[in-house]
């Protein structure tokens, strides 16, 4: 298991389109390299990437990356977490901030 801090990382910078594929075309030219360099920090053990809620079509990119950067980051832990902020998001962050056997998940958040 990696060991160091949890980082949380806030993207919101993705297009409000319902096309999912422009939003994953965002996401990895627009946010990845930021990811990439939170999980390249020494100091850094796990890693949740914020996003705002999505429709479901969304979900198989979303769940591809949190896999694939859990993956080759290992043992960092990396998760997605998605939903507007509030008490719903609030709780699934301090969930995986504090589940060391969680990694590679997308968990949106329902108020």
């Amino acid at each position: 298991m990696g060991e160091g801090r949890h980082c949380e990382l806030a993207v919101s910078d993705l297009p409000e389109e319902r096309n999912p594929l422009e939003a994953h075309a965002s996401f990895i030219t627009k946010e990845l390299p930021s990811a990439r360099k939170a999980l390249e920090t020494e100091t850094i053990g796990s890693l949740t990437l914020v996003l705002a809620p999505a429709a479901s079509q969304h979900d198989a990119w979303r769940r591809a990356i949190a896999g694939d950067l859990a993956r080759a980051y290992t043992p960092k832990r990396v998760n997605i977490a998605a939903g507007a902020r509030g008490a719903s998001l609030d709780r699934v962050l301090e969930y995986l901030r504090d589940a060391p056997g969680v990694t590679g998940h997308y968990v949106q958040a329902h108020d």
